[in-house]
Order: structure tokens, then C-alpha cells, then sequence
């Protein structure tokens, strides 16, 4: 076989693989933005748990409005709240990254009280 006959049946094969490639380059991509917004949720979801059961704990006796009230201003939504003595633990969650077909959400618990 001649070098021209070669090279014609090599042509565009540069193509493929450069297009495979930033397929898989794309596909890495996504996934580290998922994973990002995975860890930026779950922070602010701890954030937020962790103000509500301060604010609840400020005040025992109405701690579960208190940290609703907390847990709403951060953008969080308070899923579960014990009070127990003067010790208040508190469940939050936040909306995680969009994903097409799930709604994802982070929660995150805290407890606070006296040391």
C-alpha cells in the first residue's frame, strides 16, 4: 500500500479522537460541579442548622418558632426540632444542586444548649 493510500484512510481520525475527548473533558466537568454544589449545599445546610439551635436555645420554652424563624432567614427549611430541658436539636435542609430528573435536597442537624 502507497503512503497517499495511507494517509487518505487515516483522515479524519485526529477529528475523533479530539471530539471524544472533550466528551469525556465535559462529562469530568459536570461532575465536578455537581460534587461542588454538593459541598457548598451541605456547608450552608450546616450553617444554617447550626444558627437555628443557637436561636432556639436562646429561649427554650418557644425554641422550635425560634429556630423556624433562624432556619427561614438562612434559606433553610426546618425539618425537625426537640427541645429537651434547655438543649435544643434541630434538622434543616436546603435545595442541593439542579439536577433534571431529582430535587435534591442537604440537610444538616445541630444541637445547642448550656455547656
Amino acid at each position: 500500500m502507497s503512503a497517499a493510500g495511507r494517509s487518505r484512510r487515516d483522515d479524519g481520525a485526529a477529528t475523533v479522537l479530539v471530539v471524544a475527548m472533550a466528551g469525556v473533558l465535559m462529562f469530568v466537568a459536570a461532575g465536578l460541579a455537581a460534587v461542588g454544589g454538593l459541598v457548598t449545599a451541605q456547608r450552608q445546610a450546616q450553617a444554617a442548622a447550626d444558627l437555628a439551635a443557637l436561636g432556639g436555645a436562646d429561649d427554650p420554652a418557644t425554641g422550635c418558632d425560634a429556630a423556624a424563624r433562624v432556619a427561614a432567614a438562612n434559606a433553610a427549611s426546618l425539618d425537625r426540632c426537640q427541645v429537651v430541658g434547655r438543649e435544643v436539636t434541630v434538622t434543616v435542609s436546603v435545595p442541593g444542586p439542579r439536577v433534571p430528573w431529582r430535587d435534591v435536597r442537604v440537610s444538616a442537624e445541630a444541637r445547642a444548649g448550656p455547656v
